[in-house]
């Protein structure tokens, strides 16, 4: 038994992107809990089973998997046949868990401080800064449209999130920007905002 945890327009609902895009929704208890958002309107809610009490949690026959690039992983490994991750044994598997350890070890932590105004040379040398982050997307989308495997993955949809997000975040590039575009129209992403627009009306 899949129990995703999940709060509507959050981090969580890139996890509910990918459960679309694998075409799994319907082996999937979603199950939405409240959480305390940035804005501070919400608050703890004891049925989350996230240690920290935030989203996204996965729990999987009594396991507990947290944190967005270990779910993506878990799933697309649990569901090798839906196509969105690498297997063992493929060359590009490197690549892959490369870019989902990259967004949440650098590319996360670098955006979130340079949007809280910090700078100190240790926070530049361990995470770089935004234009590192856009230089070596540019670099890595100069001559392929996605990521990994010339393909569509996880690691795009994570990679992705925090331009669709943010809408005055700079991608760099035209090459970035027009990845980004590809990202943002992709059906899985399209069926979750769908889904959490739903639920905020109701």
């Amino acid at each position: 038994m899949i129990t995703f945890y999940h709060s509507p327009m959050t981090r969580s609902t890139r996890v509910l992107a990918l459960l679309a895009a694998m075409d799994i929704l319907d082996r999937v208890t979603i199950r939405e809990v409240d959480i305390t958002r940035f804005d501070g309107s919400g608050h703890p809610d004891p049925s989350n089973p996230h240690p920290d009490g935030k989203v996204p949690v996965l729990v999987h026959d009594g396991v507990t998997i947290w944190e967005t690039a270990a779910i993506l992983l878990y799933l697309t490994d649990l569901f090798p046949e839906a196509g969105l991750g690498i297997p063992v044994g493929d060359p590009d598997r490197g690549r892959y868990l490369s870019w989902l350890a990259w967004y949440a070890g650098v590319m996360e932590p670098a955006l979130i401080h340079d949007a809280a105004g910090l700078a100190h040379p240790f926070l530049s040398a361990t995470y770089r800064g935004p234009d590192a982050i856009r230089a070596r997307l540019s670099e890595a989308l100069n001559t392929e449209d996605w990521l990994v495997g010339g393909r569509f993955t996880a690691a795009d949809l994570l990679v992705s999130s925090p331009f669709l997000w943010f809408k005055d975040l700079e991608p760099g590039s035209p090459r970035v920007a027009d990845w980004v575009a590809r990202c943002a129209v992709h059906p899985g992403r399209i069926a979750a905002m769908e889904m959490d627009g739903r639920a905020l009306a109701a």
